[in-house]
């Protein structure tokens, strides 16, 4: 079976495919349009994209274990590959206040190893979010608040970045993101690289969503988002591609729970084949559950409704779980 740095090597070419590095509620993603210039550099340790917006390095682990996955979303679904490596493996600093770290000597890119780093402090178990800067106005303003926490109450560090807008750098033990475009206020998700810092949720202290079935002792430090077939990589709605939808059902049979492929086969045979709803009985199981309506809004994807699809629906479709919802959000 092919490892999980095979994995990355065989999708970090793939304009389509989205990454993001981070924790539930903090997280940097990298993404790059098809024409987009991209300088693309692998050894045998790590594999890196750079682009004008930003840029990723992601490494090989021993440990390092992929786990795809689909979840249920508000309109469809989503579909992952978790990059994971035991809970003791994945630590990072879990600093808690604003903090300087000197040069960035590990940039991605030669310009930008003597502009400075600073950890925002997130608190997280498995990511540094970081910030960095060679403008001397905000440097002197950061230090001025240093050793402070980004979400007290009237610190003006979050104000500053979006003036200034420094790069963001979020590193993990699989690798890191670095963003060089810049985000305001009013265009807080532009397309391209960005990150996203919800307090809402990062003060949940989840290492991921309830919704991904990741195993205890594993901690998720970034994600594949292969090409799905009903979106592109920026979400907009696109007609259903039978090549993608293939290509992530070979993924998630290679590195999934084989329980859970079993499962959703089983469901599409029922439907296909005339099977009444009560052929498939109701797990006591959350992700087992979520296997079923997934398959089913594959069908309906892919094959059209049909009345015994709508009687399935009915009895076995619980719509999206609120983890997932509230990172749609």
């Amino acid at each position: 079976m092919p490892s999980a740095f095979d994995l990355i090597v065989e999708q970090l070419v793939e304009p389509d495919a989205r990454w993001s590095l981070g924790s539930f509620g903090a997280v940097a993603e990298f993404v790059r349009d098809p024409d987009e210039p991209a300088e693309i550099a692998r050894n045998e340790q790590a594999m890196s994209v750079v682009t004008p917006r930003g840029a990723i390095r992601l490494e090989a682990r021993e440990s390092l274990r992929a786990m795809a996955f689909e979840t249920v979303t508000t309109q469809s679904w989503s579909q992952r590959v978790a990059l994971c490596l035991p809970q003791e493996q994945a630590a990072m600093s879990q600093r808690t206040v604003l903090t300087e770290l000197g040069p960035d000597t590990r940039a991605l890119r030669r310009q930008d190893r003597d502009a400075l780093l600073f950890d925002l402090g997130l608190g997280a178990i498995q990511v540094d979010g970081c910030i960095r800067t060679a403008d001397p106005e905000l440097i002197e303003a950061l230090r001025k608040h240093a050793r402070q926490s980004l979400f007290a109450a009237g610190n003006p560090v979050m104000e500053l970045i979006l003036r200034h807008h420094p790069h963001g750098v979020f590193t993990t033990r699989v690798g890191r993101v670095e963003i060089y475009q810049a985000g305001t206020e009013e265009d807080a998700a532009p397309s391209g690289p960005q990150s996203r810092v919800l307090p809402q949720l990062l003060a949940l202290q989840r290492a991921h969503a309830a919704s991904e079935p990741i195993p205890r002792g594993w901690i998720a430090c970034g994600h594949l988002h292969p090409a799905h077939p009903l979106h592109d990589v920026y979400g907009r709605a696109r007609p259903f591609d039978a090549t993608r939808y293939v290509a992530f059902q070979r993924m998630l049979s290679r590195h999934g729970d084989v329980e859970h492929v079993r499962l959703k086969r089983n469901v599409t045979k029922g439907v296909i084949g005339g099977l009444a709803p009560s052929a498939i009985a109701i797990p006591d199981d959350h992700f087992a559950r979520a296997s079923i309506t997934i398959a089913l809004r594959q069908l309906k994807a892919s094959e059209g409704p049909s009345a015994n699809l709508t009687a399935w629906f009915a009895a076995h479709d619980r719509g999206p779980d609120p983890d997932e919802v509230a990172l749609e959000g």
